[in-house]
């Protein structure tokens, strides 16, 4: 039921305002909560794209057909649950006939014997759809920087303050209620690079120059991270920074990636070096085996005399085991970058090194050697077990096998942990090497620097390759005539 064209809801003395309304973008509506007659003025059904009562006017038409069932809910708290004011605003989408769904803004009121409801509707799509789109768009940006892990901030120069946003706090691992100064935001990097940090700020102070820096972060809860940590100038007209504003950013994967990715080209790199060394050697040896076996032969073949045949016959065969033992070695090398493959196993220490002492009896009852072991420090390891004992037993028949001749070898075996790194170390007090003159070759093939009958040149080679091949490091530390200590860094 539409209203009288006199607008009987406020009467005669306020005709003409309530005229004026049908005349805007808005509409009004009363509703007698004794009677539950229901009153809409001609703009309430124009603002919806009706002519006057084109629609019924009632209750249920309202309900059922016009407002969208989800904001049922809001409309009713707000003409229940007004204010002191006694007037209620609520927002709400009602069904307009060639629109769709539109917004608009709904405010209520009670006459004062509480028996009538009347109020108003006012079409505010237009800008609630930008308020929608604009809200929407901050959401976006604020889900892009939580999953990217990026928070913006900006430090006042005059008063040095900083201000971080929410997502801030989430990489520092705080509570967003607490207030960081600068010099606290600033120690959470680590130590050995909080000068890299301090000095940026400096910089961009005084020369108004950009910074983008990665650097290790350490949060709130010990957490170890990278940050990437960014910065540009604000300035003033006369060119002086007035606040710097940056953003910070958690690129902990991405640098595990990117260190991940380094360590395996320098890896690549060092396999391709070795292989091209060891190719090099192998071709020479191979060619000098082949070689001299030619020139053998043919010589057999030219000789008559049998005490000649059975002297270059010796010869052959001497070539012949140079040959094998050649190629052996070639095995080994290439035995080396097929097991890398094979599947990594806790091992313990300690067991695992009595076994090899207990293989090699007969080498240290002979020569007394004293062998001492401390594996407490890091009593196991992540690692291919045949490497593992391959290492070990190379490293403890070199002991012996190049000890001093005037005294008994006295050997020092023991792990310890750094920087999440496990190392494992051996001590001689054996002949030594001079560094000095050998240092460059220690780890090649066929290098020998003693008169040892039984030395061959290929255990620290393959040694290098299989700690190596695992991304592992060793290094020697020598003097001649009083020992040697092999540093090894095993992860």
């Amino acid at each position: 039921m539409s209203f009288p064209k006199e607008h009987e809801l406020y009467n005669n003395s306020v005709s003409q305002p309530a005229h004026a309304i049908d005349h805007i973008n808005a509409g009004i509506w009363e509703f007698n909560v004794i009677t539950h007659e229901v009153k809409w003025s001609d703009s309430f059904y124009k603002i919806l794209g009706y002519e006057p009562g084109e629609i019924e006017c009632s209750n249920n038409s309202f309900f059922d057909n016009l407002l969208y069932h989800e904001d049922k809910k809001i409309f009713l708290k707000g003409i229940n649950e007004r204010g002191a004011t006694n007037i209620a605003a609520v927002q709400i989408r009602l069904l307009t006939k060639k629109g769709g769904y539109q917004w608009f803004e709904n405010t209520s009121k009670k006459d004062e014997d509480g028996q009538v409801l009347f109020g108003s509707v006012v079409n505010i799509n237009k800008y609630k759809l930008i308020e929608l789109e604009a809200a929407h768009k901050d959401f976006l940006l604020k889900e892009s920087a939580r999953i990217a892990k990026i928070a913006s901030w900006e430090l006042e120069v005059s008063s040095m303050n900083l201000a971080i946003a929410k997502e801030g706090f989430d990489i520092f691992e705080l509570n967003n209620t607490v207030k960081l100064s600068f010099e606290e935001a600033m120690s959470f990097f680590e130590p050995s690079h909080q000068s890299i940090a301090n000095s940026a700020i400096d910089n961009i102070i005084k020369l108004s120059q950009s910074f983008d820096l990665e650097l290790p972060f350490k949060t709130a809860k010990g957490r170890s991270t990278w940050i990437r940590f960014k910065g540009s100038p604000v300035i003033d007209n006369f060119g002086k920074c007035i606040s710097v504003r940056g953003m910070f950013q958690d690129i902990e994967a991405i640098k595990k990636k990117e260190i991940a990715l380094q360590k395996a080209l320098t890896l690549s790199n060092d396999q391709n070096k070795r292989l091209q060394n060891f190719a090099y050697i192998v071709s020479h040896n191979l060619r000098s085996h082949t070689g001299n076996l030619k020139f053998m032969v043919n010589l057999f073949a030219e000789t008559t005399s049998k005490i000649e045949r059975d002297e270059v016959f010796e010869h052959i065969r001497s070539i012949s085991d140079g040959l094998n033992t050649t190629v052996e070695h070639l095995e080994e090398v290439v035995k080396i970058q097929a097991e890398i493959t094979k599947d990594r196993k806790i091992i313990e220490f300690e067991p695992l090194f009595k076994s090899i002492v207990g293989t090699l009896a007969n080498n240290v009852n002979e020569t007394n050697a004293v062998i001492e072991s401390d594996f407490s420090k890091s009593p196991q390891i992540n690692y291919i077990p045949a490497y593992l004992e391959s290492i070990l037993q190379n490293m403890l028949t070199n002991s012996i096998k190049y000890r001093h001749p005037d005294r008994a070898p006295h050997i020092k075996c023991y792990t310890f942990n750094k920087n999440k790194h496990i190392y494992l170390i051996f001590e001689d007090n054996g002949m030594g090497i001079d560094l000095a003159k050998h240092g460059e070759a220690v780890f090649g093939m066929y290098k020998t620097f003693h008169n040892n009958s039984d030395a061959k040149g290929i255990g620290l080679f393959i040694t290098r390759n299989q700690i190596e091949s695992l991304g592992g490091t060793i290094k020697i530390e020598s003097i001649v005539n009083v020992g040697t200590k092999f540093t090894i860094r095993l992860t």
